[in-house]
């Protein structure tokens, strides 16, 4: 889900505003930029970040849209996509967008595609690099987001803050001020045009969820069979956002907690024990990182490694493993998941993800917290979940170098057909509320509660979840009102 950058503590939070305006005027209409010429894909990343080998079935191409919406003839931008078959009788194209902000549609869907092979069957399977992620005009900001994610002890946070932002305008600053949901949401629809179908058949995760209600609010008449799954509503304030989401990594925590005592936990004897383990290893991290090789496990890292095991419960073994290595000396496997969080690669170097997130996080909303603001925001995370609190960080966009816009807040998808929302009662990162508050405020939602743990319920392994959802994208069948899955 959303995250900003500088702190770890900015990382699990974001920079949102209140309620949206009103429904905007319409833009004036671009040109037509032109269907996709698919080949080979070439470029795409393996789970290990090396580059994959070429494969039959995954085709990529580019769509030229307008860098900025309101000048439709002015300079364009290209924008990333990868395609898959339907290996059936086809019904037309699927679009996923996977979360992030600032996640490569592109990489995703050719390392997932397995789990969508249902739906595969029967739709042509397409993700793509959002404006301003990776290949389509990826946000980069002068190769500083090492320092940013592990600073030097003493840094002025405010000052690190400074400097990234002017590094991002530096390199980055044509395309900062057009990146963002509502234009994401225009470019989807341009993507809708360029696979040849009418309407917009959509699958979002996480950030995904709020990109697709934005656009079921621009282009209500073009929505197809749209699946929202891990709901985000972003009318929640900034505080309350962090608030919530601390929460929900707090009771995800202990979740893990009992469930790693149950079965036999390196970690202590009962949940609280593993959690003053932990909590006791973070703090020492404060005061000595741990070398792992010619890099240091930080405290700040060590936060990004432990929350990433708590978005899944079938990764919480890792979390324990990981942490009772490092009790031993050995910070290798939670270094590994840190890196997994940030989109670092083997060699080093980073994909866009932590610089394209802040981008958009930033275009999304005119709110700018302070320094105090956060400090003020960190004395209450240090009680519901210290294991995410930080002594000293800045307003995640305090600096930016454009201003934000609260129009991605406003949803209202009235006339629309209906959207299967999924919020899940155990996910830490977009809690249960979110997605009963996203379906009210989209007026054509259709809520679909799943019992059990982890961020996103379709890769949950509920076979519940998947006949339901599988259900709507291939016959059409809407679940009733009510419907509810069991934990898998």
């Amino acid at each position: 889900m959303k995250r900003t950058l500088f702190t770890s503590l900015v990382l699990a939070l974001a920079a949102t505003g209140c309620a949206g305006a009103e429904k905007p005027a319409a833009e004036p209409a671009a040109r037509d930029t032109g269907a996709v010429a698919w080949q080979a894909c070439t470029d795409l990343m393996g789970p290990d970040g090396k580059t994959m080998t070429p494969e039959p079935a995954l085709e990529c191409g580019t769509l030229a849209v307008p860098l900025d919406y309101s000048r439709p003839d002015g300079d364009t931008i290209d924008l990333a996509l990868i395609r898959i078959k339907a290996t059936g009788d086809r019904l037309g194209s699927l679009v996923f967008n996977f979360g992030g902000p600032g996640g490569s549609g592109v990489d995703t869907l050719a390392l997932a595609r397995q789990a969508f092979a249902g739906p595969g069957s029967a739709y042509d399977l397409v993700s793509f690099d959002p404006r301003g992620v990776d290949r389509s005009a990826g946000v980069k900001c002068g190769g500083k987001v090492e320092e940013l994610m592990s600073p030097a002890a003493g840094e002025n946070p405010d000052k690190a803050a400074r400097e990234f932002a002017d590094a991002c305008e530096a390199d980055s600053g044509k395309v900062l001020p057009h990146v963002g949901t509502v234009n994401a949401a225009q470019d989807l629809d341009r993507i809708r045009g360029a696979l040849g179908d009418d309407k917009l058949n959509y699958f979002g995760l996480s950030y995904g969820t709020h990109l697709g209600s934005v656009y079921a609010t621009k282009f209500p008449e073009k929505v197809g069979r749209f699946v929202l799954d891990a709901a985000y509503d972003p009318n929640v304030t900034f505080e309350q956002r962090a608030l919530t989401q601390m929460k929900g990594f707090a009771q995800a925590f202990e979740a893990f907690a009992k469930d790693c005592v149950a079965q036999g936990c390196d970690l202590g004897k009962s949940p609280a024990e593993a959690r003053q383990t932990v909590e006791a290893l973070m703090d020492d991290l404060k005061e000595k990182p741990l070398k792992v090789g010619d890099r240091q496990l930080t405290y700040g890292l060590a936060q990004f490694a432990v929350i990433t095991p708590l978005y899944a419960k079938a990764t919480w073994p890792m979390l324990e493993q990981s942490v009772a290595a490092a009790l031993k000396g050995d910070g290798t496997t939670l270094l590994a998941l840190a890196d997994s969080y940030t989109g670092r690669r083997p060699d080093g170097t980073y994909s866009t993800m932590m610089t394209s997130l802040q981008a958009i996080s930033c275009a999304d909303t005119s709110q700018r917290p302070t320094a105090a603001d956060m400090a003020a925001l960190n004395e209450q995370v240090e009680k519901i979940f210290p294991i995410m609190s930080v002594e000293s960080t800045s307003g995640a966009c305090a600096h930016w170098p454009t201003e934000g816009s609260d129009e991605a807040k406003h949803i209202d998808a009235t006339g629309s057909a209906p959207i299967v929302v999924i919020g899940g009662k155990g996910d830490p990162a977009t809690p249960y509320e979110w997605a009963v508050s996203l379906t009210d405020r989209l007026k054509t939602g259709v809520l679909v509660t799943y019992e059990g743990e982890g961020h996103g319920a379709y890769l949950s392994g509920s076979t519940c979840v998947v006949r339901t959802v599988d259900a709507y994208l291939l016959k059409g069948t809407l679940p009733e009102s009510g419907a509810a899955c069991p934990a898998a």
